[in-house]
């Protein structure tokens, strides 16, 4: 969703520009997408049957009318309502943004984003942030935490949210939404999964409308095109984590797949989710997402929100797509109350479930008072806001932000150990991402001047404070004594002899502090950083032969100084949440050890990226817009493998200020069982079928920590199919991965469990996961091309 439109010019903004052609296939709503009805009925499979019991029993005394307001978002106190039955006890939804912090409210912490998250590998790092989360989330009232994201995936290096998900690699994206979704709702609050499916641009995510956000759609969104065996592989497998870990919601996205909107594309909704992987919670759409009544009710979709028409639903008032649609529907005999019943029960089980019924705190009234999305003149509803206002949720949760923000950063380069920094007498700070922020603290436009802690939408966070990279350097300075001179304007450091800025003692460390800005409803225009920033460090690496560069960025940057000889060190810090500069201190100064890792690949030049958005097409046909998925499983380091391409740094790389090795490769089987190509059948439980979930091998490795320092590092398992897997077969794929702790000189035994899933490929001939025949190669390492053991195994 979105919390207020932005200008024309940014919605329509485009990247590196992928014109259409003029002979592209179009594909529209009908005939693409194999219809799969009726939506099926939730069970309470998989631990839910007490909660389901108990929806039923509510629903059972709901009127019509009601039920279809328990569907139906409505304007209110928080980026999405469902109004209360105070007749039984039933105080209605709160449904807030988003995935690094609950954004409309004041008085709450701003975490590190996704990508920072995935940068740590670090899977107790993930459940806590996700723990801590929720706690805030709870504490001001919100039923339903718009949170976590795994689409986008990461498809393309220019996609405008790839921050607020996790990674482009689905194992590592999959681990993150398990353990995120499992520390969230620890708090008893319902997490929501979000985008599905294949929703990998930003670029026309919506339709577009003659005649302002009511007016005539002339062009409808994008339609993401793609093969079952991709979607299976990829966009599916974190989802699947999802609902394996027992989701409460999964929220339906704003593009078309393979020619039918998401969120009523019956194969995608009812077949995939809710059949294939026995999803027993809600859909929900995106806001302003639904874009029929009954097509959308048939194909899946519980919950239409937040309820209204137009462009992101914001026209309010008494006509919705859901509303008085379903009561119309029912009384008419077009739609079955058997269907409106399973919508409720799914929306009301993981409430049960998750024992919100009973001393859940009320909404803290400053929601209302900054939810620009829904402001009070736009409620035709009452609520009742009886939570404190105002109230503190931040606890001690500064502590693990400013953690897991030094964990994230990876540090890229570090030429004769330039890192830790020894206090140097003398230091130099440059880049205008170093200091105060000077538009505030809620990141919604792009901003010159101040630190870059988030992206921009509604996956940001409102900050209460933030600690910037030049007042933690001052801070560590002043312990030592240290001078620091600061130069901001990047304009004015690209276009200086930097000589004459400075004192004419050469500064022992030059400090360089870039940005790179993203946000929800803009693709990127480009992978360089944002300002100048290539003719920053141009400019102070002539001058200065200790330069060190740190980027905060929404991920993948161009960069193409990193082999400067007066360059010593990078560091890429993504985006940290409020702790930024006493994170990036830490690491710089030798505090923390840097052990992070990157969670996608940074590749040579600009060109080399597959996957580009669709930016512009030629025709004006309702559905012109189309992206084809034509690189099918070869995105990311599985494209930059197949293609046998150089890259800069590879994913999952990290340097350290210790070093490891690596020693004595094993495996053993889990059972002495034979052990099948196709699973054995069992009944459905949230996640598919229950054998997919089951260890058949452990990997086992030695970790030696060789160097002086106690440091962390990430041991990763990927595995190479045999050769009998299907062309296309990625040459190897991402199986297993820990972060380990250890003082200089111990070792320590490491393990990877081996899941059927993590064996197998998706056949599209057999409609299910099969382990293919043959050998296949092992290799652990410290990244996807830093490989130091290797070993072979056949399974069926």
């Amino acid at each position: 969703m979105f919390q207020s439109l932005l200008p024309l010019a940014a919605l329509l903004a485009t990247t590196s520009a992928v014109v259409q052609p003029l002979n592209t296939t179009i594909l529209g709503p009908y005939g693409f997408v194999p219809p799969v009805y009726p939506s099926p009925n939730a069970t309470g499979a998989g631990g839910w049957e007490a909660a389901i019991a108990k929806a039923k029993a509510f629903v059972a005394q709901l009127t019509l009318e009601e039920k279809s307001g328990m569907v139906t978002g409505t304007p209110g106190p928080c980026v999405g309502n469902i109004v209360a039955i105070p007749r039984l006890g039933f105080g209605g939804l709160c449904l807030q943004d988003g995935p690094l912090a609950i954004r409309t409210v004041d008085y709450a912490s701003v975490f590190p984003a996704g990508v920072s998250a995935a940068a740590t590998f670090d899977r107790a790092l993930m459940y806590q942030r996700g723990k801590d989360m929720g706690a805030e989330f709870r504490g001001k009232g919100a039923h339903i935490a718009l949170s976590p994201v795994a689409g986008p995936l990461g498809r393309s290096a220019y996609a405008g949210r790839n921050w607020e998900g996790f990674s482009p690699d689905p194992y590592l994206t999959g681990v993150a939404m398990e353990e995120t979704i499992t520390g969230l709702q620890s708090n008893g609050i319902q997490a929501c999964a979000k985008h599905w499916v294949a929703n990998e641009q930003e670029t026309q995510r919506n339709p577009s409308y003659l005649g302002g956000i009511n007016g005539t759609i002339i062009q409808e969104s994008v339609s993401s095109n793609l093969d079952d065996r991709t979607m299976h592989e990829l966009y599916m497998w974190p989802f699947a984590n999802a609902v394996h870990a027992g989701v409460a919601s999964i929220m339906c996205s704003y593009n078309r797949i393979n020619g039918t909107y998401a969120c009523e594309n019956s194969k995608s909704l009812n077949g995939l989710m809710k059949e294939e992987l026995g999803f027993q919670g809600y859909v929900m759409s995106d806001w302003g997402g639904t874009h029929s009544g009954m097509s959308s009710v048939e194909g899946g979709l519980d919950m239409d929100m937040p309820g209204g028409l137009g462009l992101y639903g914001l026209v309010f008032g008494p006509n919705s797509y859901f509303g008085g649609n379903i009561t119309n529907g029912v009384n008419n005999g077009t739609l079955d109350m058997t269907r409106v019943d399973d919508m409720v029960i799914r929306i009301m089980t993981p409430y049960y479930y998750l024992g919100q019924d009973t001393g859940f705190p009320g909404i803290d009234p400053s929601s209302a008072d900054l939810n620009t999305f829904s402001p009070r003149n736009t409620w035709f509803k009452e609520f009742v806001l009886n939570g404190t206002r105002d109230i503190d949720v931040r606890d001690d949760h500064a502590t693990l932000i400013r953690e897991m923000g030094a964990a994230s950063a990876v540090l890229l380069k570090n030429t004769n150990n330039a890192l830790p920094l020894k206090a140097p007498k003398s230091i130099a700070v440059f880049g205008n991402d170093a200091g105060e922020d000077t538009q505030g603290f809620y990141n919604q436009v792009d901003f010159e001047y101040g630190t870059l802690s988030v992206g921009g939408g509604s996956g940001t966070g409102r900050l209460t404070y933030l600690v910037t990279p030049l007042e933690a350097v001052k801070a560590k300075a002043k312990q030592t004594n240290a001078l620091v001179q600061q130069f901001l304007n990047n304009t004015l450091i690209a276009t200086s002899d930097i000589s004459t800025l400075v004192i004419p003692q050469a500064p022992e460390v030059c400090l360089v502090f870039l940005k790179t800005w993203a946000e929800e409803a803009a693709d990127r225009v480009s992978l360089n950083t944002d300002w100048n920033g290539n003719e920053v460090v141009e400019s102070v690496a002539a001058y200065c032969n200790n330069t060190v560069v740190v980027t905060h960025s929404s991920g993948i940057n161009n960069l193409p100084w990193a082999d400067h000889p007066n360059v010593t060190a990078i560091l890429a810090a993504h985006y940290p949440g409020q702790e930024s500069g006493n994170a990036i201190v830490d690491v710089l100064y030798g505090d923390v050890n840097p052990s992070g890792k990157l969670p996608y690949t940074i590749a040579l030049e600009i060109d080399d990226y597959n996957g580009l958005p669709t930016t512009a097409v030629n025709s004006t046909d309702p559905y012109a817009w189309q992206a084809y998925f034509e690189e099918k499983l070869e995105i990311d380091y599985r494209y930059f493998d197949a293609q046998n391409m150089s890259v800069r740094y590879e994913f999952g790389f990290g340097l350290s200020y210790t070093s490891f090795s690596l020693a004595g490769l094993s495996v053993a089987r889990c059972s002495n069982s034979s052990i099948t190509a196709a699973p054995p059948a069992q009944a459905t439980l949230p996640g598919g079928n229950p054998a997919l979930w089951e260890s058949l091998y452990t990997v086992s490795v030695t970790l030696t920590n060789t160097g002086s320092l106690a440091g962390a590092t990430v041991p990763q398992l990927y595995l190479t199919l045999p050769s009998s897997a299907p062309a296309g077969t990625p040459p190897k794929q991402l199986r297993g991965f820990e972060k380990v702790h250890l003082a200089a000189g111990a070792s320590e035994t490491v393990q990877f469990s081996l899941m059927r899933r993590d064996l197998s490929y998706w056949d599209t001939t057999a409609q299910q996961w099969l382990i293919p025949s043959g050998e296949f190669g092992l290799s652990v390492g410290f990244s996807s091309r830093d490989i130091k053991l290797t070993g072979s195994m056949a399974v069926v």
